[in-house]
């Protein structure tokens, strides 16, 4: 019965994908946290565009958000370098603005999540 369960639920997800069009944003906005000193910032970034913010380096790489309700939800890819650790990203995926904590970045000091994408009326403001 599970199997049964799990196979009509795999066959449904490509229909439910279809319903909400999804559109690419040309930026973002992520907010950086100092756990340690309590500074905090909102960061604008363009797609591609990165920034340096304490050891950090953010870059956000894309944001999506519902074509018919941008206010609604946004989600990030962040590629996320602590200099202490040149080579090797300490977060690398997609953020959700809606639930930050569902792939949050593990790090000791620092915390950055995806507050919100650029919307085209927002950008021609």
């Amino acid at each position: 019965m599970t199997r049964l369960a799990l196979l009509l639920c795999v066959l449904a997800l490509p229909a439910l994908a279809q319903t909400t069009a999804i559109a690419q944003a040309p930026g973002g906005v992520v907010r950086w946290l100092d756990k340690v000193s309590g500074d905090l910032a909102d960061i604008d970034l363009a797609r591609g565009q990165s920034v340096v913010k304490g050891r950090l380096t953010i870059q956000l790489d894309e944001c999506r958000y519902p074509y018919d309700d941008p206010a609604s939800n946004a989600y990030a890819h962040l590629t996320v370098v602590d200099s202490l650790n040149h080579n090797t990203p300490v977060f690398s995926g997609w953020m959700i603005a809606s639930s930050p904590a569902l792939s949050a970045m593990d790090h000791p000091r620092y915390d950055v999540w995806i507050l919100r994408c650029d919307t085209e009326a927002a950008v021609g403001e």
